[in-house]
């Protein structure tokens, strides 16, 4: 019995080091991605905020340092501990990516640091500051790389960090993504890494090219393509794409369905150009876009939301709002938020869409949705024909029932998130007396799950997150990190079983 307890103990402790062993190693690697914003400062003179970066970089770095070199022990995680990593990984970076923002004074509390800080991790957009044109030029690229690096989190952490440490990267894959496996290229997953990695630079470095060209200066421009290539939404200026001109708009536009349509197609494309148009997700994410894009604008005009603008700029809100919904980046150019009820309705309804599995973007993906509603109608045909055989089909490929059961299961979960999280934040609201109303609290619940970014009423476009209560936003933030990390890692981190 005694040598029993003493080796559940000793089989803890060695997994709590080998835990620490990466998160250390994550958490070391973010202080050193803070360089950038450090030497932005320099360039711009704002040598406060670069002393002031260096010193929450050097901080990060040796909190990485003591955990991953001192307390951390090297060794392979299991699936259990891959899920752990992630999910304890991500709150971590979370609370170290706040150093910037209050060594700085551009928030000077945890609360609205940490909310900032989850938003640009998890790439979600959503932000409690008014005004991003008076923040210092280096914690605006911290800002932004915070979300280029959340795009990309594990594709960055297998390139990066876990070929210095000897683990393996598919364990963290599937807990990041546990829904959808991950799409490999090539036999081992870290050349598969480093193929998406090299995409993902590319197409942010033609969209900063491109973005240059048209009116905005060179920093607003990788600000900007940081963002955009993450799906993440942060901009530099208080109206977000409102204020630049159509050809900006346009370039963005075309990055943000690039961004959420599978960096795994567009490797494939290269060789095949064909892939594109032969591959049913990217046919049914399409098809999605151009139906809501239909009843958007229809519903824009015989409202008159449109009235006195031209065709182009009917079609460019039309088209910006779906593609900024849909793949979750959450930039704005218009207030979708003074619309007509039914308008809001429909954005809402497109905040639970998402992109393609394998992009940036956050949500349900487009292969879950796709595969809901064929199970839902195999389903019906059950009930008319009960001895008939109906199978789940997305496209001409039938679905395993394993897989339709793990999408049902995270639907079910998702909506459990959903309902829970707009319940307590009407809670909070009623306790603290805030009075905001139901549309805020589900839309904002909606947009944190989903990491789109804006809502609607108190959180639209044309506002922020910043009037919400303490709890409600430390609420929102954990709904951020559960949705960017597609919810179980986060509530197995709860669970006992994990943990023995």
């Amino acid at each position: 019995m005694l040598r029993e307890l003493f080796d559940k103990k000793n089989n803890a402790s060695t997994m709590s080091r080998r835990l620490a062993y990466i998160i250390g190693a994550v958490v070391a690697a973010s202080g050193f991605a803070m360089l950038p914003g450090v030497i932005t400062s320099l360039i711009y003179r704002e040598w406060s905020e670069a002393v002031a970066m260096s010193l929450a970089a050097i901080v990060t770095v040796a909190i990485g340092v003591v955990a991953w070199r001192i307390y951390g022990t090297a060794g392979e995680l299991t699936k259990r501990e891959g899920f752990a990593a992630v999910g304890l990984a991500w709150i971590a970076i979370a609370f170290v990516g706040t150093l910037p923002y209050l060594f700085t004074s551009t928030i000077t509390n945890v609360t609205d640091a940490f909310f900032e800080s989850a938003a640009g991790f998890t790439t979600t957009g959503s932000s409690i500051i008014p005004d991003p044109s008076i923040v210092s030029h280096g914690v605006l690229i911290w800002r932004s790389l915070t979300q280029w690096l959340g795009g990309m989190g594990i594709i960055v952490l297998s390139i990066a960090i876990l070929p210095l440490l000897g683990v393996g990267g598919v364990q963290l894959a599937q807990a990041e993504s546990p829904g959808v496996q991950p799409d490999r290229l090539t036999p081992r997953f870290r050349e598969t890494a480093k193929r998406l990695w090299f995409l993902y630079v590319g197409f942010t470095l033609i969209e900063i090219v491109l973005l240059a060209f048209g009116d905005m200066n060179l920093f607003q421009a990788i600000a900007h393509s940081l963002t955009t290539m993450s799906t993440g939404g942060f901009g530099t200026e208080p109206d977000s794409l409102g204020g630049f001109s159509a050809y900006t708009q346009w370039v963005v536009i075309v990055f943000m369905i690039i961004a959420g349509t599978s960096f795994a197609l567009h490797y494939r494309a290269l060789s095949k150009p064909t892939a594109h148009s032969k591959n049913t997700e990217f046919q049914l994410y399409v098809g999605i876009m151009v139906v809501t894009g239909v009843l958007m604008i229809g519903g824009l005009l015989s409202s008159g939301q449109l009235a006195g603008e031209g065709v182009e700029a009917h079609l460019r809100t039309t088209v910006f709002t779906v593609a900024t919904i849909i793949t979750t980046t959450g930039f704005g150019a218009a207030d979708f938020g003074a619309w007509v009820s039914g308008l809001q309705i429909l954005i809402v309804g497109m905040m639970f869409l998402g992109g393609m599995g394998g992009s940036t973007s956050g949500s349900v993906k487009t292969y879950r949705v796709g595969v809901l509603f064929s199970a839902g109608i195999a389903d019906l045909r059950r009930i008319i024909q009960p001895r008939g055989v109906h199978l789940t089909r997305f496209g001409r490929d039938v679905v395993k029932p394993e897989i339709v059961q793990d999408v049902q299961t995270f639907f079910m979960f998702y909506m459990f998130l959903f309902m829970t999280g707009t319940f307590l934040m009407g809670l909070i609201e009623s306790t603290l007396g805030a009075g905001v109303d139901i549309v805020t609290s589900a839309s904002a619940v909606a947009t944190a799950i989903g990491n789109v970014g804006p809502g609607l009423s108190e959180v639209g476009p044309a506002s922020n997150f910043l009037g919400l209560p303490g709890p409600s936003k430390w609420l929102l933030s954990g709904l951020m990190i559960a949705g960017r990390l597609e919810i179980f890692p986060i509530i197995l981190l709860f669970t006992r079983r994990l943990w023995k």
